[in-house]
């Protein structure tokens, strides 16, 4: 069973094909190959098996030298067999775009001129089969082959690119899915406007953890990586990567079923320019053991951090008192991927005809360190917030909800999981944090995380439409539901209307059609280059990838076509339908007036003085950063009354250029440009 008779090739035996999660190899010793390129090399794989549901299965060839090429994965529904199926990369038709059971010759899921990189082709070369759900549907491979001649296809080049490039040796190991493992990394980042080389001296090199992340998205054979920044011993530490601040966890986000790479970027950076910290991120390109993978978004990872979620520090002795109010994380998500220890809600969702809960849990401190004391100190808050959220004076503006949660993180996590219409928001990848109370201390929502399927990229649950609430999320036989949290604060006219004036605030700036456009389009000009290298490794373009929803476009432009038309009927249906009347823009208790904000002398060069008029009592801070996020100075948790206030940054020890300075006030804040001379 060859694709080319005229060539080389050898066959393999077959076996049974297990259902239990575990993985089978079936090996091919070859003797008698020397080098394999370009010039003579490997061809094509030819496979025939029996399996009750293909979309179970990820295959791949594994050469002498450790090399790894997908050759299919997850394709085929609930089809059956691989039937004298053969891989060849000259082939006109992509392995996912084929049905079952997939006769014929098709381009596989990678690259198999990979393969053809100088090695020796003699060794044992290893197909490897794993079935990925264990629903009771083994089945067995009957033989495979593999074929050498003097046609064949080479490594897919990447030479260099106008995006920073990430470098991961993992010294012939497979990343796994947990526990990290050590591999080199390096970036080369020539910097703003240069162009990067793979031959370039890097410019980070660092010894680093790294495994695969995700839950769901690990069924996609382009995986996303959590990494973390090791020393020499295997220890944690923190350090700087493309300008971001200084920290040991980042994740390198595949973004696969997303063919815009736009809808995380356009989740965390929405929620920035609402005045709030949101994960940073860098767009690059990766290649893993010199096998080119794509774009990918390199980014922070949620963490209480001075320059992350900037609440207070909580340690194992803090456990009375103002101590142990805070500061913490915890989250609503699936028990896979990072999930951990955390507690169920007495109070169900609104739809739980199948039982459905609530669980929280422990992010910060973790669950393995987290005390006794904070666990119950946290539990009893968050408790107490929902028991006033369900009781009857829940609107009371002293008594109800506000006294224990920002309402003004609220109604801003609100609306981006609107704007977006994320299927899964409020009830997966649900962060919430809570402060110290002599810093404030009430629940905050946020930061956002995880938007990849929304903004029209779900084709279930009504996220393919640009109308309806996702609060009002219509799956009710899910066992993932929404807490009640968002239908019952829609209950109460007063958050209605603070909700109608930020919204209307928001249209008229950072929430215009115009500003997402701008957005969108500059993170498509970025990415033109890198894209087509991308969808040439990846062929899915006009290919559905769970859960794209229909119809598919065909092209990278089209696919931003696409978004920024969603987008704009989403703005314009939200415009419509948004509920409450508002007779100000300011939604904020304590307000900070926008236009008695000054700032003097402009440019500045060795102070720089804020002017500011506050209407109640309220807790001010304010921060400054350079262009890239990083924080030169900073004043936190100043308690001011009603009035007028003027504070002086030094900033003679600053560089010239251009910051960036936000004040903010309980959960409003205001950002501003700065030019130092």
């Amino acid at each position: 069973m060859a694709f080319n008779t005229s060539g080389q090739t050898y066959n393999g035996s077959g076996g049974p094909i297990p259902d239990n999660g575990t993985s089978v190899y079936f090996p091919i010793s070859i003797s008698d190959l020397g080098q394999i390129d370009t010039l003579y090399g490997l061809e094509s794989v030819c496979i025939n098996l029996q399996h009750p549901y293909d979309s179970d299965l990820g295959i791949e060839l594994i050469a002498p030298d450790g090399t790894h090429v997908i050759l299919t994965y997850a394709n085929g529904g609930d089809g059956d067999n691989y039937t004298f199926t053969c891989f060849s990369d000259f082939a006109d038709i992509p392995i996912g775009q084929g049905t079952p059971p997939f006769t014929g010759t098709f381009r596989p899921q990678e690259i198999l001129g990979n393969m053809n990189n100088h090695q020796s082709g003699s060794g044992i070369w290893q197909l490897y089969i794993y079935d990925m759900y264990p629903y009771a549907d083994a089945g067995t491979l009957i033989d495979w082959s593999i074929t050498f001649g003097d046609n064949p296809s080479g490594p897919f080049l990447f030479e260099s690119s106008n995006l920073p490039i990430v470098i991961i040796d993992s010294h012939g190991q497979n990343i796994p899915d947990d526990p990290k493992i050590s591999v080199d990394f390096s970036i080369i980042d020539n910097g703003p406007g240069l162009r990067n080389f793979v031959i370039d001296p890097p410019s980070f090199t660092h010894n680093v953890g790294i495994e695969i992340r995700g839950s769901s998205s690990q069924m996609f054979p382009k995986k996303s990586y959590g990494f973390e920044t090791w020393d020499g011993l295997n220890n944690s530490v923190d350090t700087t990567i493309l300008g971001m601040p200084s920290e040991s966890d980042w994740i390198l986000n595949a973004n696969y079923t997303d063919k815009t790479f736009c809808r995380n970027a356009l989740a965390y950076q929405t929620w920035i320019n609402l005045g709030h910290y949101g994960t940073r991120y860098r767009f690059c390109e990766v290649l893993i053991n010199n096998q080119y993978k794509g774009i990918y978004v390199l980014s922070e990872k949620i963490k209480r951090d001075k320059n992350r979620v900037d609440i207070s520090k909580l340690t194992i002795d803090e456990n009375t008192g103002d101590d142990v109010t805070g500061g913490y994380i915890f989250k609503i998500d699936k028990s896979t991927g990072s999930g951990g220890d955390g507690w169920t809600s007495d109070y169900p969702p609104p739809a739980h005809a199948s039982g459905q809960t609530i669980f929280f849990q422990f992010d910060y401190p973790q669950s393995d360190v987290i005390t006794e004391p904070q666990k119950t100190y946290i539990k009893d808050y968050v408790n107490t917030f929902e028991t006033a959220l369900a009781g009857p004076d829940f609107a009371d503006t002293l008594l109800g909800f506000r006294h224990y949660a920002a309402e003004g993180t609220f109604l801003d996590y609100f609306l981006v999981n609107e704007l977006s219409k994320n299927v899964d928001g409020y009830r997966l990848s649900t962060f919430v944090n809570k402060e110290r109370d002599s810093k404030g201390g009430k629940l905050r929502m946020g930061p956002v995380w995880d938007y990849d399927i929304a903004w029209h990229n779900a084709n279930y649950c009504g996220g393919d439409q640009f109308t309806g609430w996702a609060y009002q999320f219509p799956c009710t036989d899910d066992y993932w539901q929404i807490p009640f949290w968002w239908s019952r604060l829609m209950e109460d006219p007063l958050f209605r209307d603070h909700l109608k004036c930020r919204w209307l605030f928001l249209r008229g700036n950072v929430l215009s059609n115009a500003s997402f456009d701008q957005y969108i389009d500059s993170i498509a000009g970025l990415l033109n280059e890198s894209q087509q290298r991308n969808f040439t490794v990846w062929p899915i373009l006009g290919v559905y990838v769970w859960p794209n929803p229909q119809p598919i476009p065909a092209t990278y432009a089209e696919e931003i076509t696409s978004l920024k038309s969603w987008v704009h009927q989403r703005l314009g249906w939200l415009d419509f339908s948004l509920p409450g009347t508002c007779e100000t823009v300011n939604v904020t208790e304590t307000s900070l007036n926008a236009e008695e904000l000054k700032l003097f002398p402009v440019p500045c060069k060795d102070e720089l003085n804020i002017r500011y008029s506050l209407s109640g009592k309220a807790m001010l801070h304010w921060e400054l950063t350079d262009q890239v996020g990083r924080i030169v100075n900073r004043q936190t948790g100043t308690l001011q009354a009603t009035g007028v206030f003027q504070d002086r940054i030094n900033t003679s020890l600053l560089l010239p250029g251009v910051y960036f300075l936000k004040l903010s006030v309980d959960e409003f804040s205001l950002q501003r440009r700065v030019v130092k001379l």
